[in-house]
């Protein structure tokens, strides 16, 4: 496997077409050594772009502060040159009136809390993780200016906006002189509202598009394809995959996808990462990994991104059966 750069958007900045997230197992309460090993090995396979948000964990901001261990240890020096890290505010942060949503204060004081915890100067990225219904949007989008050039990051992004609010976020950065980056929607086989307009958005203004979720929280595996295993996220009370989740029909869905993974001589969540891969549009891919394993397999992806249209189109006809 030989690890794939796309360019994002018009920019200068090239990204590998699978990243690493460390939403889940990179925080506190998961073993030191392991996220280690994965963040180690994603960066010796090509992986050069880390994901992060200061409430990963849990707890909120132990995936930062873990994460900050990791590069003191082995990315120091040149090393860190090498990395292009991002990390975002936009969701429930700590307690009081300015740990939430989008104003400048809340957004430049995380950003400072986040460098603090990674023990950085700056981060490559820095995300408003979702629009603030309350706060104006040209008030978001000047802490996103504020904060490169004030040195805190070197690039602006936003995620979770709709079309009509990407475009009115990247008019404001526009004219600030802070171009918008990078775009982070959910997008997977299973969620396809990135395609109501918001990819066409992103290519008219020359923004790169990372999907994060590309597996569906694991319904995009072979996971569930005889039921919900013991140690898995269905089978939690808390988390984004709930038991109810998983429908007959969902089955259903997942085996015929599990089949045709099979004839390209891929796994299921291979098949599904390089499916998002297959439009231009999408400049990388956000993975997560809760061993060495689990990430080697993933990359494999890489090795079979082309599709058959006969294939696209059995794809879209699974996809439709209710």
């Amino acid at each position: 496997m030989t690890m794939k750069y796309n360019r994002c958007g018009r920019s200068g900045v090239l990204l590998p077409a699978i990243s690493l997230g460390l939403w889940h197992n990179f925080g506190s309460v998961d073993v030191f050594s392991t996220a280690e090993a994965i963040i180690k090995t994603a960066f010796d396979k090509g992986i050069t772009h880390f994901d992060l948000a200061n409430n990963y964990g849990p707890v909120p901001g132990s995936a930062e502060e873990n994460f900050g261990k990791i590069v003191s240890r082995n990315f120091n020096g040149f090393l860190r040159d090498q990395l292009f890290i991002s990390t975002k505010a936009g969701y429930t942060m700590w307690d009081g009136p300015y740990g939430d949503w989008g104003s400048r204060k809340y957004l430049i004081s995380s950003l400072d809390q986040s460098l603090k915890r990674m023990n950085l100067d700056y981060v490559d990225v820095f995300y408003s993780h979702r629009p603030d219904p309350e706060t104006p949007i040209e008030e978001t989008m000047q802490a996103l200016d504020f904060a490169v050039r004030s040195g805190r990051a070197l690039y602006a992004g936003i995620s979770n906006y709709n079309a009509e609010q990407t475009q009115q976020a990247a008019s404001i950065l526009r004219e600030l002189g802070t171009p918008c980056l990078i775009h982070q929607p959910k997008y997977s086989m299973f969620v396809r509202w990135a395609e109501e307009g918001l990819l066409d958005v992103l290519e008219d203004n020359g923004i790169g598009c990372i999907a994060f979720s590309p597996l569906a929280q694991g319904l995009l595996t072979d996971r569930y394809l005889k039921g919900i295993p013991e140690n898995s996220r269905a089978a939690k009370s808390h988390g984004f995959l709930q038991k109810n989740d998983i429908t007959e029909e969902k089955l259903q869905q997942i085996t015929a996808l599990n089949n045709l993974a099979q004839e390209r001589e891929q796994t299921l969540a291979q098949m599904a990462i390089a499916w998002l891969l297959k439009d231009k549009r999408v400049t990388s891919v956000l993975i997560g990994a809760s061993s060495v394993e689990q990430l080697q397999q993933n990359l494999e992806s890489i090795n079979n991104l082309d599709f058959s249209q006969n294939e696209l189109q059995q794809i879209e006809e699974i996809l439709k059966t209710k």
